[in-house]
């Protein structure tokens, strides 16, 4: 195919595959991953800095809106600050919790058996909060943003899972002390926060299922 092209280009990687192994490798991958559970316990035992600096390295190669890639991984480890960010959590949660949420969606959240505590803060060796950037005095505007960052998320929870670590999604509402806990400017808006370890010895997780894949998959 012969193009006039106005900007750098690279041959496309190319795998090659066979069919066979395609398939054995796309089974693996989704056994593996129908194992993943959001864990709201963890064992004390630290976790591989340099594991989480891979999943971080993974989860930057997804696609983004004009390849902008408007995502911020801020990896907190330490205890000071992991309370702070415990603290100021808790207070928007219990709000939630209390005076926000409507029934309809504490019923939702009921089976899952959470409420405005998240000792898991503190108790997870690593947290990380992922932010979107947004347009600032030394950022472009960037395009499609929560769609990016989203798939960014994506990778990094299975690329986590894959190393056989624990991860939940934490989405306090609002999010703007994020900002001030962990030292970030004003274009950066907190898009989850994602407590990472192994599970406690005891830890217990809801005896919840997913919708079977017919339910989900349409073909055409």
């Amino acid at each position: 195919m012969s193009t006039q092209r106005r900007y750098p280009v690279v041959p496309a990687p190319r795998f090659d595959v066979p069919g066979d192994e395609a398939v054995s490798r796309a089974r693996a991958f989704a056994d593996t991953m129908t194992l993943r559970r959001t864990v709201r316990d963890f064992a004390p035992r630290p976790v591989p800095m340099e594991v989480v600096e891979h999943a971080i390295r993974a989860a930057a190669t997804a696609p983004s809106g004009a390849n902008l890639q408007p995502w911020r991984f801020v990896v907190v480890t330490d205890p000071d600050r992991k309370r702070r960010l415990r603290e100021a959590a808790e207070r928007e949660e219990r709000e939630f919790y209390e005076r926000r949420a409507s029934e309809e969606w504490l019923e939702a959240l009921a089976p899952l058996g959470t409420d405005w505590r998240k000792p898991f803060l503190e108790d997870a060796p690593a947290v990380i909060v992922v932010f979107e950037v947004h347009k600032g005095p030394e950022t472009p505007r960037p395009y499609y943003v929560k769609e990016s960052v989203g798939i960014a998320v994506g990778f990094l929870l299975a690329a986590l899972h894959q190393a056989g670590l624990a991860t939940l999604t934490h989405t306090p509402s609002p999010m703007r002390f994020l900002n001030e806990v962990c030292e970030r400017p004003q274009e950066e808006r907190a898009y989850v926060v994602i407590p990472v370890g192994y599970p406690a010895d005891d830890a217990m997780v809801p005896d919840i299922g997913k919708k079977p894949v017919d339910e989900v998959s349409v073909h055409l």
